[in-house]
């Protein structure tokens, strides 16, 4: 899905200068990092929002509590990554990006997020993270800001954009081999049939492997790999039509159509927003 340099590992560092308390339940870390690079799999005891003000990441968390393998988001700056606490996860950065990380303390997380999502960035949420990452703001203004931040943060529409993945050591690895290889070409549009018999298997035989190991069918996973390829294309500002061609669809139309469907706008919204 992506082709790049050798992916180059970045440190965590030290995490105490931006540990979230009680009484500072969100604290901001910026960071501008180059295409490429990755932050190898980690958890934090409190909540985390992934976010980039401008450029695209990969975020991969740990399955949601009861499953297995692996969730992908693809994040453009209109989406941010809900990490629940204890999460594992780590970021792949896809285009040059200013990360934004929101590091929010377990106390004031919402009850129920007990697992990852994709999450929409209000214009409002978009603007209140640079306010509360000022040098030398105020506790008084840091306290409103939190507070319109966790806000938001609860309003926020989540949107089911994961691309799920079977564990790498204890998950069947054909269907492994499959999805990697949907991810790698999603302009291609074969059956679950033919793929299914590209890697040794029967149709029947992977229809159930997506079901017992995905929770999931093939079509609503393809299309989840689809849009996870075609949200970055966009971003970069690529012509609807030929994201459309490159995921594998005849006309602009129906791409449209299954878009709009998926995420509630047309592509066209989501045209060059990797650079602000």
């Amino acid at each position: 899905m992506h082709t790049s340099r050798p992916s180059r590992r970045v440190p965590l560092d030290d995490t105490d200068p931006f540990r979230p308390t009680r009484a500072r339940p969100v604290r901001v870390r910026s960071r501008s990092i180059e295409a490429d690079a990755h932050f190898d799999p980690h958890c934090h005891p409190w909540a985390q929002l992934a976010y980039c003000a401008s450029g695209v990441v990969r975020v991969s968390t740990a399955a949601p509590e009861g499953g297995s393998g692996e969730v992908t988001y693809i994040v453009p700056p209109s989406r941010a990554v809900w990490i629940a606490p204890g999460a594992l996860h780590s970021v792949h950065v896809l285009e040059a990006a200013e990360f934004r990380t929101l590091y929010i303390d377990a106390a004031v997380t919402p009850r129920d997020w007990f697992s990852c999502r994709a999450l929409v960035v209000s214009p409002l949420l978009r603007e209140l993270v640079p306010a509360l990452d000022e040098p030398g703001v105020a506790r008084s203004r840091e306290a409103l800001l939190t507070a319109l931040v966790l806000d938001e943060l609860h309003a926020a529409p989540a949107q089911p954009l994961g691309v799920p993945l079977p564990p790498a050591q204890t998950g069947d690895k054909r269907l492994r081999a499959l999805c990697e290889a949907v991810l790698r070409a999603p302009a291609q549009r074969a059956t679950l049939a033919q793929w299914a018999a590209d890697f040794g298997a029967s149709e029947r035989t992977m229809a159930r492997l997506f079901r017992e190991q995905l929770g999931t069918s093939y079509q609503p996973w393809r299309q989840q790999a689809v849009l996870a390829h075609a949200l970055p294309l966009l971003a970069r500002g690529a012509p609807v039509s030929q994201v459309a061609a490159a995921s594998g669809y005849a006309s602009d139309s129906a791409f449209t159509a299954m878009f709009k469907a998926a995420m509630g706008q047309p592509p066209s919204r989501f045209q060059g927003k990797a650079s602000g």
